[in-house]
């Protein structure tokens, strides 16, 4: 009870130096409530660890806990990750890191006025789609182009577009769930079209759906499978068949491609990806597809095809709901130009990583695993490390069973558990991510950015040498 007499009172620690200038930079109100909560979890600490603590010390220890509660409270629960897991498109990690193009754009247009929605030509109100519609028409060969916030929008906005309480028919097989328990079927539920499933999960063919078709049918609807596949006894129409038959019967077709990619990455054996341009070429009347996956950008759902269709979707009072800003058309436009420009396979990170040839990744982990063993092997801590061949993962819902060759750093480690590891270098700032493989952790390099292997080393030194680890301030771990 002593000892908890001694906490110093709110309006004493307000009078201190230290928080005199904390006032000076933040809100009043937030470091009064911060204090508080310090001088609380001090308390506790206090009650449960007991200990003689003198006045002077206990203010000392308040006024670091406060420290820390302040540095991340304003640092923003959002952090940089590192990504080691070989997992290019990580939805958890914000899938596509943007290209120096796009960050520059978007670094541009966000701190300035820009011309958003106004012609500078002529003065007057103008599209803010305008700025990445002349660039899809360019890139894809369609008659026109929408962005709206992400791929399920696009398909709830062409679907409430075309065929409210109207009926689309679709595949069994391509009833798909998007992600996050999103499904085909409940989207179209929500867009008020009436859906028509045809053919068998493993089997669809092109007269299944000529049969459905009747006077109330809307739109024949097609999903890319892009994040799981169907092998052995199955049959899938194929897009050129059902745009043949949508011609033939006067309704449109619209295409769920997904991830959506713009060039073609079979010499790198990635490959059964239709690219957008392809299926354009087939003649489908609407394609959507993701911003921020194969494409590289950011999230958005990019919809492209024939004119009067697009058209239509820009007059839907939802498309206000679902149109992106600013900082999403300069990221998307930024990235489109890298694709103008030729030279997407060194432009846009997620390309770059795809397409990066074995050898050389062999290389990077080799010079990672040599550094490495320089910081971490005098340590009782660490076995061994090792550069060791490995199976990364494109991610995203792309590729699901394609396994891309790579190389990365495997460490095996003692007697301190790989999960209290992984735990701690999450807790890290930036945090690392890892792969776990029979109680090794596996360090990726593909998926590896410019600087990042020189982070790791300090992240992993931090973690796992003893004496450095003992002298560093708490604040920097949380």
């Amino acid at each position: 009870m002593t000892n908890l007499r001694n906490i110093p009172a709110i309006d004493e620690l307000l009078t201190l130096p230290h928080i005199q200038e904390l006032l000076q930079q933040y809100n009043r109100e937030f470091i009064v409530e911060t204090l508080r909560r310090a001088v609380e979890e001090s308390r506790q600490d206090l009650r449960k660890n007991g200990g003689e603590t003198s006045k002077q010390g206990l203010a000392a220890k308040i006024l670091k806990r406060l420290d820390i509660l302040i540095a991340n409270a304003t640092r923003g629960s959002l952090q940089k990750v590192i990504n080691g897991t070989g997992v290019v498109l990580h939805t958890n990690l914000g899938r596509a890191p943007l290209g120096q193009r796009a960050l520059a754009y978007l670094n541009e247009m966000g701190k300035n006025y820009n011309n958003l929605e106004f012609n500078l030509e002529n003065g007057e109100r103008g599209s803010r789609y305008q700025h990445v519609e002349d660039l899809l028409i360019t890139l894809t060969g369609a008659e026109a182009g929408l962005v709206v916030n992400n791929n399920a929008a696009a398909v709830l906005l062409g679907l409430t577009t075309l065929a409210r309480d109207k009926e689309v028919i679709v595949s069994r097989g391509q009833l798909i769930e998007i992600g996050g328990a999103f499904r085909i079927p409940d989207v179209m539920k929500q867009s008020g079209a009436h859906l028509v499933e045809v053919g068998t999960t493993n089997k669809t063919y092109i007269s299944d759906y000529a049969q459905a078709i009747n006077d109330n049918t809307a739109l024949l609807f097609s999903a890319h499978t892009s994040n799981y596949k169907i092998v052995g006894f199955s049959e899938e129409v194929r897009l050129s068949e059902l745009v043949t038959l949508g011609r033939q019967r006067n309704i449109p077709v619209m295409h769920d491609l997904g991830s959506g990619i713009l060039t073609d990455l079979g010499e790198w054996g990635l490959k059964d990806e239709p690219t957008v341009r392809a299926c354009v070429d087939s003649g489908a009347d609407i394609i959507s597809f993701s911003g921020d996956k194969l494409l590289g950008g950011p999230q958005a759902g990019i919809i492209v095809g024939k004119q009067k269709y697009i058209t239509a979707m820009k007059k839907n009072q939802l498309t206000r709901a679902l149109r992106v800003d600013k900082l999403n058309i300069a990221a998307l436009e930024g990235t489109l130009l890298e694709y103008l420009s030729g030279n997407p396979l060194q432009a846009i990170p997620v390309l770059e990583m795809l397409t990066a040839a074995r050898e050389e990744l062999g290389e990077r982990a080799e010079k990672l695993c040599v550094a490495l063993k320089g910081t971490l092997e005098p340590t009782e801590t660490i076995q061994s490390i090792n550069v060791v061949a490995i199976d990364d993962m494109v991610g995203g819902g792309a590729y699901p069973t394609y396994k891309i060759p790579g190389y990365g750093v495997q460490i095996a480690f003692k007697e301190k558990q790989l999960e209290t590891v992984a735990r701690q270098l999450r807790e890290m700032n930036p945090a690392l991510l890892t792969r776990k493989q029979e109680d090794k952790m596996l360090i990726s390099v593909r998926t590896l950015l410019d600087g990042d292997a020189a982070v790791v080393l300090d992240i992993l030194r931090n973690v796992l040498v003893a004496e450095i680890e003992s002298e560093i301030d708490p604040g920097e771990k949380l």
